[in-house]
């Protein structure tokens, strides 16, 4: 009779454990490195403007590196303030933005809606089209444009300068493919206890598409507030200009000086402060909004 020995059982050892130098090394090499120096090249030149802002011209126009200013001082910002109507443009901004925002989500929730919900011909080649203007730059329609919105006496109004943007592609594709996701029990539902398309709509679909339509109200705030070429083009008056417009004027009144990058960076500062609040606001619904609707189960 013979006897067997049991060999010890060994435990395998994790060389490839979350704390292991090989998952450390990836981790810092492929993901936290990447990312700081994204927002190293993203955040450094805002952060270097909002600091030259407060700058005396000595400490930019130097050929010593000044990080921090020694006396931070408001002049720039005062000077700007008298150097060209800021006020005014900041005003003309926030209704040109506030209208036209309002009136391209609302048109781009209800397109989106009519493309999903309602049945009526030549909705396929519609979307098709849709598609092909995310394609196409809208520099190529200035011109076109400016005839049309000039012929009409557009010039120097606030609807010469809203009216050619209204239509939002990109906001209308992004609501279609999340309202595609909207279990249709839903809508039966609501079709059952005589709900018709427009009570739907604003009862039922918007308020669940939230994130999204959020999403697309961001972005559309974003390029209304930094559109610079439609209103250059259409405005020839200084109180119908918008801030991107009127930071042109503060350049050739203050630009060519050496005091003038300091102002220049001062009216800057002014113009993107408000989109940075609204992104603030809405930053939480942005991540979901443009991840809703690319996955369907």
């Amino acid at each position: 009779m013979s006897s067997s020995v049991d060999s010890p059982v060994t435990t395998p050892t994790r060389k490839h454990g979350p704390f292991s130098k090989e998952n450390l090394v990836g981790t810092l090499t492929a993901g936290y490195l990447p990312l700081l120096a994204a927002t190293a090249i993203v955040v450094l030149p805002l952060l270097w403007m909002v600091i030259s802002s407060f700058k005396a011209p000595s400490e930019i126009l130097t050929q010593d590196l000044v990080v921090l200013p020694e006396t931070p001082t408001l002049h720039n910002y005062d000077v700007a303030m008298n150097s060209v109507p800021i006020p005014r443009f900041f005003l003309n901004s926030v209704i040109v933005t506030t209208v036209g925002a309002s009136i391209k989500v609302v048109l781009a929730v209800m397109t989106a809606y009519a493309l999903v919900f309602v049945r009526f011909p030549f909705k396929r080649i519609i979307f098709i089209g849709i598609l092909v203007a995310l394609m196409v730059p809208p520099q190529v329609a200035i011109l076109p444009n400016y005839v049309l919105i000039a012929g009409w006496g557009g010039v120097n109004t606030y609807w010469g300068i809203i009216l050619p943007g209204l239509g939002t592609a990109f906001g209308t594709f992004l609501l279609r493919q999340y309202f595609m996701t909207i279990p249709a029990s839903i809508l039966e539902a609501a079709s059952i206890d005589g709900a018709g398309h427009w009570r739907t709509l604003w009862r039922i679909v918007a308020p669940i598409s939230l994130p999204s339509v959020a999403t697309v109200a961001l972005v559309t705030i974003v390029t209304e507030w930094n559109d610079y070429i439609w209103p250059l083009i259409i405005t020839t008056d200084s109180r119908m200009m918008t801030l991107p417009v009127g930071l042109t004027a503060l350049q050739n009144s203050e630009g060519n000086t050496g005091s003038g990058w300091g102002i220049l960076m001062a009216g800057t500062v002014i113009v993107i402060v408000p989109v940075l609040l609204v992104f603030a606001l809405l930053q939480r619904y942005i991540v979901s909004g443009l991840t809703q609707g690319s996955v369907t189960g």
